[in-house]
């Protein structure tokens, strides 16, 4: 399993010069099955999402689009993924089930006018929406169970991925502080990588506490609770420039523990 860091920032893109290294796009992962093959799964659709026409040309998108949740900075990118928006694409996308609303409902409360100039039914080529209760289901030959974390502002999925012997883990926002379930602790055992919101200091944590985020500690403490092989930590702060990332890499990085940046690429086992 072959996995591509697009877009690792969170709350808003992060633009300039002093988020270069790193890179400023917001929540995207895209996954293939092995090195040699073009991705056909995709881990949130932030920002970052349009990098990944690049990795698919001259082809098209055909695949599964996971979504963590519906905040505006794991979706923002679904308009302008420019490999997903053709005649010849296919793009089945998966969003939290909540509030008994479908999943093409769920969508275009934040993609429709007066939000956005287009519903979800104005992409090109062949879309659909799939409201997903936490249960395991199949999806481009990936075995995916999604399961509920803490997050604040609507419902929260983690993702546990597994394909030929590898298995991922991406949870990218979430408050463990709240509290972790045993079906998510149970979810993340033993992956060989988990990738987890990793926002805030020690120091900033009564803003984590109020967004709903973790902290690194808290994502190092919960990444040794279920045995994790290696941490990527992920969703960056839209302030944290590059330099202040080269000081967390330098405080916290180790051969297990990862500073995600854009580009960033992980073949699994």
């Amino acid at each position: 399993m072959r996995v591509t860091f697009l877009g690792v920032r969170g709350s808003t893109p992060a633009p300039g010069a002093d988020f270069i290294r790193y890179g400023g796009h917001t929540s995207c992962l895209a996954v293939a099955p092995d090195a040699t093959a073009r991705p056909d799964l995709c881990l949130d659709a932030g920002t970052g999402i349009r990098a990944l026409t690049g990795l698919l040309a001259p082809d098209a998108f055909a695949g599964t689009i996971l979504i963590s949740h519906l905040h505006w900075d794991h979706v923002q990118g679904i308009p302008f993924f420019a490999g997903g928006d053709r005649p010849d694409s296919r793009a089945d996308m998966v969003v939290p089930a909540e509030g008994g609303l479908s999943g093409r409902d769920l969508v275009a409360r934040f993609m429709s006018p007066p939000s956005f100039p287009i519903t979800p039914e104005g992409l090109q080529g062949a879309w659909s929406f799939t409201a997903a209760e936490p249960e395991p289901f199949r999806a481009e030959g990936y075995e995916v169970l999604p399961f509920d974390v803490a997050h604040k502002g609507g419902r929260s999925y983690g993702y546990r991925v597994a394909a030929g012997g590898a298995c991922l883990a991406y949870v990218p926002d979430h408050a463990p502080a709240a509290g972790v379930s045993e079906a998510a602790l149970e979810a993340m055992q033993g992956v060989d990588a988990l990738v987890h919101d990793a926002q805030f200091l020690d120091y900033e944590r009564p803003r984590a506490v109020d967004y709903g985020h973790a902290t690194i500690d808290e994502a190092i403490d919960l990444a040794e609770r279920v045995g994790a092989a290696r941490l990527v930590l992920f969703h960056h702060g839209p302030h944290r420039t590059d330099e202040a990332l080269d000081k967390i890499t330098a405080e916290f990085g180790s051969d297990h523990v990862l500073v995600a940046a854009e580009g960033m690429v992980l073949d699994l086992p």
